[in-house]
C-alpha cells in the first residue's frame, strides 16, 4: 500500500484532531439541508469555503450574507473562493474580487482555486498571497493545487491542497517525500466518489499522508460533467461521527 511508507508524517500527527474542510456547497438557495448542517454541534468544521457565482458575484447575496453570518456566529472559518486559473488570471481581478468578499461577508481568508503548482507559478502566487495578508493580516490562505506542487508554495500558505480528485486515484496515491517536513495541519485532500465500506481505509490513507484536512464524498464528477462538492455526502452523519464528537439524532 503506497500510502503506508510515509511514517514521519503519521508520527508528528498523532496528537492532530482531523477536521472537514468543505470545498463549496452549492448556493444556499439550492442546498439549505447542506448549510443548514454545517452549524451542527459537534461538527468537526476547519473552515468552509463561499463561492457566490465563480467568486463573490456583482453585488452581496442576502442567502449567502445568512449563510456565511451563521457559520461566523457558530465560530466557522469562512473562506472566499478565488480562481487563479492556473495562473492565467489577472492578478488585479483577483483581488478585487478579494476585496469584495472582504467588504460584503467578512471573510475569514481565501481558497486559491486551480492554483498553479509548477515552480514558474510561484512568484506571481506569493505575490497574490502577500496582498491577500495586507487586506486582512490574519486571513486563512489554502492553495487549492489539487496536487504536490513544488515546495516552495509551502512557506507561501497556512494550508496546500494536495489531492483533489476521485477515491480510485486516491486509493493508490503517494504523498510528495518534501511533505513529511511540515505538520499535517498544513495539507487538505479532498476526495470523490469513496464508497461508504471505504470510509476508514480513506481515513487512514489520510493519516498515513499526513494531511489533517478532509473532505470525502461518495458523490462523482460523473466523468467531469457535475461538481461533486455542491452536494454533502450520502453519509455525512457518518463521517461526522467518525472524526468528531458525534451529531445528535
Amino acid at each position: 500500500m503506497p500510502y503506508l511508507t510515509r511514517t514521519k508524517a503519521a508520527t508528528a500527527g498523532t496528537d492532530v484532531r482531523t477536521g472537514l474542510g468543505i470545498p463549496g456547497y452549492a448556493h444556499p438557495l439550492l442546498a439549505p439541508t447542506e448549510w443548514g448542517e454545517l452549524t451542527r454541534p459537534g461538527t468537526p468544521l476547519h473552515w468552509v469555503v463561499l463561492n457566490v457565482a465563480d467568486g463573490p458575484g456583482a453585488r452581496p447575496d442576502p442567502h449567502c450574507l445568512e449563510a456565511a453570518g451563521r457559520l461566523r456566529n457558530a465560530g466557522v472559518r469562512v473562506l472566499g473562493h478565488l480562481d487563479t486559473m492556473y495562473g492565467a488570471r489577472g492578478f488585479a481581478e483577483a483581488i478585487s474580487d478579494a476585496r469584495r468578499y472582504l467588504d460584503w461577508y467578512q471573510v475569514d481568508g481565501f481558497l486559491l482555486g486551480r492554483c498553479p503548482a509548477e515552480r514558474a507559478g510561484l512568484l506571481e502566487i506569493r505575490r497574490t498571497v502577500t496582498t491577500l495578508r495586507a487586506l486582512r493580516d490574519d486571513a486563512h490562505i489554502v492553495l487549492g493545487h489539487g496536487t504536490h506542487p513544488y515546495p516552495g508554495y509551502a512557506e507561501n500558505a497556512d494550508q496546500l491542497v494536495t489531492f483533489a480528485g476521485p477515491w480510485s486515484g486516491y486509493r493508490w496515491s503517494q504523498a510528495a517525500e518534501w511533505t513529511a517536513d511540515y505538520p499535517p495541519e498544513r495539507f487538505c485532500h479532498f476526495v470523490h466518489g469513496v464508497p461508504r465500506g471505504h470510509l476508514d481505509e480513506a481515513l487512514r490513507i489520510a493519516r498515513w499522508q499526513g494531511a489533517a484536512t478532509i473532505y470525502f464524498t461518495d458523490r462523482t464528477d460523473r466523468g467531469g460533467r457535475t461538481d461533486p462538492w455542491e452536494s454533502m455526502p450520502g453519509y455525512w452523519d457518518e463521517i461526522v461521527s467518525r472524526i468528531g464528537t458525534g451529531v445528535s439524532e
